[in-house]
């Protein structure tokens, strides 16, 4: 028995697809807009915990003086020098992805933070820099005081046998 194939419509979309994102790969656009995290030489982690916000970069080949932290407003610029690149006349590359250098990123920070108070550590070429809440932007649990026969019940707070007065 022979098996016949039928052309698939769908294998011409799938080409049509590739044809596209080959032609964005060929450098019609300025290689920063199509960098990818990893390309930039900075990738970032962010996360907001309930008393600060803790930014990680990675800064593989850096040293811990030779890493500049600089918040302005709610804007934190990092900034961090490599090794410079060695030149060799007698070799060839066939690849070269490590980023040596001065390379800097920027991003915008949540309002309501205290950079005076912020702590940073540098271990093994991961940054860690922790920027602590406002006390007024922490969330704070409000307790609800239980009515007693139409009367608020005495607080906690309150002495026994005083009554809280009416405004």
């Amino acid at each position: 028995m022979t098996l016949i194939r039928r052309p698939s419509p769908f294998r011409e979309m799938v080409t049509l697809r590739d044809t596209i994102d080959r032609l964005f790969d060929e450098s019609l656009l300025p290689r920063p807009l199509l960098a990818t995290s990893s390309e930039l030489g900075m990738p970032f982690d962010i996360r907001v915990t309930p008393d600060a916000v803790v930014v990680e970069a990675a800064l593989p080949g850096a040293r811990p003086e030779d890493v500049e932290i600089t918040v302005t407003g709610s804007t934190l610029t990092i900034t961090a020098t490599t090794a410079t690149e060695r030149e060799d006349k007698d070799q060839e590359f066939l690849l070269r992805e490590i980023r040596r250098g001065s390379f800097s990123r920027t991003i915008a920070l949540p309002e309501g933070l205290e950079p005076d108070r912020a702590s940073a550590r540098f271990e093994h070429g991961l940054l860690t820099l922790s920027i602590p809440k406002a006390e007024v932007v922490k969330p704070r649990q409000i307790r609800i005081s239980p009515i007693v026969d139409d009367r608020p019940a005495a607080s906690p707070e309150a002495p026994a046998g005083v009554e809280p007065r009416e405004a």
